[in-house]
C-alpha cells in the first residue's frame, strides 16, 4: 500500500528532476511548520525552539536550509533559462516581480489578525500602524532577487567572491562600525541581545514599532532585519555553488556525494571552532552561523543524494515531495490557519487554546500534547496539499 502510494506521487515527476532537492525542500518546510505550530509555547521540547541568543538548535537551521535550497533552485532555473536563449532583462524583471510578491505576502501575514476577545483591540493601531516590516517571506524575496543578479552577471569565482565579501564585510561592520544610543553612549563590536550594530540600524531605519522584538534594549531586535540580510544572501550563494557542483555530470555521483559530505563536515567543524571568536547566532545571522548552517545543508543534501540516487531508496520521499512542490502555498496555508485558530473563540479562550487544553493536553500531557497538536496540524496541512498535488494545482509566486 505504501509503495503504491509513493509510486503514484513519484511517477508524476519529470524524468530529469532531482528528487533529492525536492525531498530536501519538503523536509525543510515540514520542519518549519512543525516548529511554528506547537499546541502551547509554554511546553515545547528544547530542540524545537530557537536558541535564546548565542548557540544553535536544530530549529535554527531550518530557515537557512530554505535559503540554501533557494540558491540550488536559482542555479538550476537560470541555467535552463539561459540555455533556452532568454535574455537577462526579462529574467531580472521576473525576479523583481517575484520578490515583490513575496514581500507583499509577508506583509499580508503581518496584518492578518484580529483579537476578537479584546474589546480595546484596534486593528489600525495594534496591527497596521505597528506592522512588522521585515519577516521570513520578505527576507526570502530580497535574498532571491539579489542572488539572481549575482548569478546572472558573475561566474563561479565571482559568486564565491561575492559570498566572501558579503560575509566578511558584514562581520567587519559588526566589529568596527561605531554606533550610539539616545543618551550618547558609544558602542562598537558588540554581539549582545539588544546591543549590536544590526539592532541599532533596524531601530534607526525601521523604527522601534516595526520589528519583531520591541522589548530588546537599548535597541530593538529583528532576526530578519536589514543588515543581516547581507550574510543571508551569502548563504543563498553557497546553495548556488553547491548546485554547480551537484549538476556537474563530469564528476561521478559518489564523488559528488562525497564532496558534499566532506565540505559539509569541514564547514561545521570550522564554524564550531570559529564560535570562540565570533558567536554562532541565528538572530544576527553571524558569519559563523552561515558557515555552520551551509555545512549542515551540504550534509543533508549529500545524505539525500546517497539514499535516493545511490541506494535507490525513494518511497520515503513521497510526502515531502507533496509538501515541497507547493512550499509557498503550504507556508501560507499553515500561517493563515494558525492565525484563524487564534482568532476564533471558545468561551474566553481561543479555539487553539481550547483544543490544546481540552483535547491534546488531557490525552498526551503537557509536552507530548503540544507536539501532538503540531503533528495533527501537519496532517491537516498534508491532506490539503495532497489534494492540490493530485489535481496539479501548484502555486508559484
Amino acid at each position: 500500500m505504501l509503495s503504491r502510494y509513493a509510486n503514484g506521487i513519484l511517477q508524476g515527476l519529470p524524468p530529469n528532476r532531482l528528487l533529492a532537492i525536492d525531498a530536501f525542500r519538503g523536509l525543510t518546510i515540514v520542519a518549519m511548520i512543525l516548529v511554528n505550530n506547537p499546541g502551547s509555547w509554554s511546553y515545547v521540547y528544547a530542540p524545537l525552539l530557537h536558541a535564546q541568543w548565542h548557540g544553535w538548535t536544530p530549529t535554527d537551521l531550518i530557515f537557512p536550509f530554505f535559503v540554501f535550497i533557494v540558491g540550488l533552485s536559482i542555479k538550476i532555473a537560470i541555467d535552463r533559462q539561459l540555455a533556452a536563449g532568454h535574455a537577462r532583462a526579462p529574467i531580472i524583471k521576473h525576479a523583481f516581480i517575484r520578490m515583490t510578491k513575496l514581500v507583499l505576502l509577508g506583509w499580508f501575514l503581518a496584518l492578518f489578525f484580529y483579537n476578537f476577545r479584546d474589546p480595546s483591540f484596534s486593528w489600525i493601531n495594534d496591527r497596521l500602524l505597528s506592522m512588522r516590516i521585515p519577516g521570513v517571506l520578505q527576507r526570502l524575496g530580497l535574498v532571491y532577487f539579489f542572488t539572481v543578479l549575482i548569478v546572472l552577471y558573475w561566474r563561479t569565482a565571482g559568486r564565491a567572491i561575492w559570498a566572501l565579501l558579503l560575509t566578511f564585510g558584514y562581520w567587519a561592520m559588526l566589529a568596527f562600525v561605531p554606533y550610539s544610543d539616545t543618551a550618547g553612549n558609544q558602542y562598537q563590536g558588540l554581539y549582545d541581545y539588544g546591543n549590536n550594530l544590526a539592532s541599532w540600524l533596524d531601530q534607526l531605519l525601521l523604527g522601534a514599532a516595526h520589528v519583531y522584538d520591541k522589548k530588546a534594549a537599548p535597541f530593538v531586535m529583528d532576526p530578519e532585519g536589514i543588515l543581516s540580510t547581507l550574510p543571508a544572501i551569502a548563504g543563498c550563494l553557497t546553495g548556488v555553488l553547491a548546485g554547480q557542483f551537484l549538476m556537474n555530470d563530469k564528476i561521478a555521483l559518489l564523488k559528488r556525494i562525497g564532496g558534499l559530505l566532506v565540505v559539509g563536515l569541514a564547514s561545521v567543524l570550522i564554524a564550531e571552532v570559529w564560535n570562540s571568536l565570533l558567536p554562532i547566532n541565528k538572530a544576527l545571522w553571524t558569519p559563523s552561523f552561515v558557515l555552520l548552517s551551509s555545512g549542515f545543508a551540504c550534509l543533508t543534501l549529500g545524505l539525500c543524494l546517497w539514499l535516493i540516487d545511490h541506494k535507490g531508496i525513494k518511497a520515503w520521499t513521497a510526502p515531502f515531495v507533496v509538501f515541497g512542490a507547493n512550499a509557498i502555498a503550504f507556508y501560507m496555508f499553515a500561517a493563515i490557519v494558525a492565525r484563524v485558530l487564534l482568532m476564533l473563540s471558545v468561551g474566553d479562550t481561543s479555539l487553539k487554546g481550547w483544543l490544546y487544553t481540552q483535547v491534546f493536553q488531557p490525552l498526551f500531557g503537557n509536552y507530548n500534547g503540544s507536539l501532538a497538536f503540531a503533528l495533527c496540524f501537519l496532517a491537516l496541512s498534508y491532506t490539503v496539499m495532497h489534494w492540490m498535488y493530485k489535481r496539479g494545482w501548484f502555486w508559484k509566486v
